[in-house]
């Protein structure tokens, strides 16, 4: 922004104020600035932000979402640090602020296989977001286990290795090597998505509390989740996995025009098409 711009007056400005589902907390100090009422404004992408997400590799390394959120919404000043609880609704706002609320989908009644045209609201779809009770201890045994939500760093990372070891089985399930060779690779790439579940569970620990203390440092939380029995971590995981589901986009609830079969329709947001002003 130049200073003295006579058409500063005519820059964009906010088109929607949006409640974030964390209500501003599991934000660092200096990265978030909540305004007093707790509505966030969420300004329209530039043309800038829409060739942002038409490039591949932005998208694939979190780039792009990063920079869009930047952009469009100034108050969430690092979106790497932002817990991923807010992230569906902070991009559905911006799709909204940028081209409205009402979106066109075309789903597949599952019974007759006939394809709708239905304009969905996205508000709707914003206001099904929610949180997770993150105030409540998991307790197993002695130990009482206090969650938080993974950030917005930790997440792209966990998934971009998460496609490279998907990558890795392919290639090893459809090379020429002898099946003893095949079994190394295997064991090693699933002994490094081990490690990435534990990496990624451990993130979403903020601290666990024993009798005698409060342990906070994540050091020592992944060292004892590699050595705690399976059926803990496995509690702890599917706990974890439950609260994250909370801010999941729900599926919409459809009723297919032809055969009046009712059905949920999944609703994930494929970044590249989301952000398409034609769908």
């Amino acid at each position: 922004m130049l200073p003295n711009n006579p058409l500063t007056q005519y820059f964009r400005q906010p088109a929607i104020y949006i409640r974030l589902p964390s209500q501003g907390k599991f934000y660092p100090p200096g990265t978030l600035a909540m305004p007093p009422n707790g509505e966030i404004p969420v300004l329209p992408m530039t043309s800038v932000d829409e060739i942002t997400y038409r490039t591949p590799d932005a998208l694939f390394n979190g780039a792009a979402t990063v920079n869009v959120i930047k952009s469009c919404v100034p108050a969430i000043r690092d979106p790497w640090i932002m817990p991923t609880v807010d992230l569906n609704a902070v991009l559905v706002g911006i799709r909204i602020a940028s081209y409205g609320h009402a979106m066109k989908i075309s789903p597949t009644c599952p019974e007759c296989k006939e394809i709708d045209d239905v304009s969905i609201d996205l508000r709707a779809v914003n206001d099904s977001i929610t949180l997770g009770d993150y105030d409540v201890p998991l307790k197993i045994g002695d130990l009482e286990f206090y969650l938080i939500p993974i950030n917005y760093n930790t997440a792209n990372r966990n998934n971009q290795i998460q496609l490279e070891q998907q990558q890795k089985i392919n290639s090893v399930t459809n090379n020429d090597t002898d099946d003893a060779t095949k079994m190394i690779q295997l064991r090693e790439v699933m002994n490094s998505i081990n490690e990435t579940t534990i990496d990624t569970v451990a993130h979403c620990v903020g601290a666990i509390k024993t009798p005698t203390a409060m342990v906070i440092e994540n050091e020592f939380i992944q060292d004892y989740l590699r050595n705690c029995e399976s059926t803990i971590f496995n509690q702890l995981r599917d706990y974890v996995i439950k609260q994250r589901e909370f801010s999941d986009i729900k599926p919409l609830k459809m009723t297919c025009s032809s055969c009046e079969h009712k059905y949920d329709q999944p609703f994930t947001l494929d970044l590249a098409s989301f952000f398409d002003n034609n769908s």
